[in-house]
């Protein structure tokens, strides 16, 4: 069973799902490749003029999945990019979405914490659940978000905001998410609601979809963060106090600095 489902496209509207629902669609290291082939294989189609991202189960995406730090070499390599490639390769799931040529719409349900949100908020739209759990979580394991929020969570909610949401890693719901500008709408049924508006978006005339949506992009910020959030979280991770903030998390304990 692979990782992401792409759905048969239905009047022009895609629908990618994260599909790991016994682990709350956590993030393999795989998926950071499978995500944007998706989106790569979905650009290709020109019957796409909109697609929906949601994760099967209970959840969205519950972020990283604490498996890809039992393997701490393979993590590190990832990490590297001697290239000065960016959007770099935790970066890039986000990303695609966000560069896609088409309107992506996230349909949110349950828990969608860290890299998860990260991952939302590369989308153009959100459409949560009322039972949707919101995070930036990355605090909790001791390092910054860096799959591209610099770029996207700024572009929502005030600084003061962003780095309360940061620094705390604190938990918020549905309704608090729609009132700090992370949602769009609160709805009882996101996938239904996100394939009725991707249809709705569809039947306008592509070209200025596409134009509208790069209009924004181009003239809403730069995308000179994502080296940025590198540089940074290269300061921070597999240094003594990011692994004691990781190991008294996995640990049940108040981390010792």
């Amino acid at each position: 069973m692979t990782d992401i489902l792409l759905h048969p496209i239905e009047k022009h509207v895609a629908h990618i799902e994260l599909n790991r629902p016994e682990k709350l669609n956590a993030l393999t290291l795989d998926m950071f490749d499978l995500l944007p082939s998706a989106i790569n294989e979905l650009e290709s189609d020109k019957r796409v003029r909109a697609a929906v991202i949601s994760g099967s189960g209970r959840a969205f995406c519950a972020g990283m999945d604490m498996e890809n730090f039992a393997k701490p070499q393979l993590l590190e390599t990832k990490f590297n990019n001697p290239a000065r490639e960016f959007p770099n390769f935790f970066q890039r799931p986000a990303m695609s979405l966000r560069n896609a040529r088409f309107p992506v719409i996230a349909a949110i349900s349950g828990p969608c914490l860290g890299g998860g949100l990260q991952i939302a908020l590369g989308a153009d739209i959100r459409f949560c659940a009322p039972n949707a759990v919101f995070s930036v979580m990355e605090i909790k394991w001791g390092m910054i978000p860096d799959m591209s929020a610099s770029q996207t969570l700024r572009e929502l909610v005030g600084i003061d905001v962003a780095k309360e949401l940061t620094f705390t890693g604190r938990k918020v719901a549905a309704e608090e998410a729609r009132e700090l500008g992370l949602v769009t709408r609160i709805v009882d049924d996101p996938i239904l609601e996100a394939k009725q508006l991707a249809s709705e978006i569809s039947d306008k005339n592509p070209d200025a979809v596409e134009g509208a949506k790069e209009l924004f992009h181009e003239t809403w910020g730069s995308q000179g963060g994502l080296e940025t959030e590198e540089r940074i979280q290269r300061q921070i991770v597999f240094q003594p106090r990011q692994i004691e903030a990781a190991m008294a998390t996995l640990e049940g304990r108040k981390a010792k600095f």
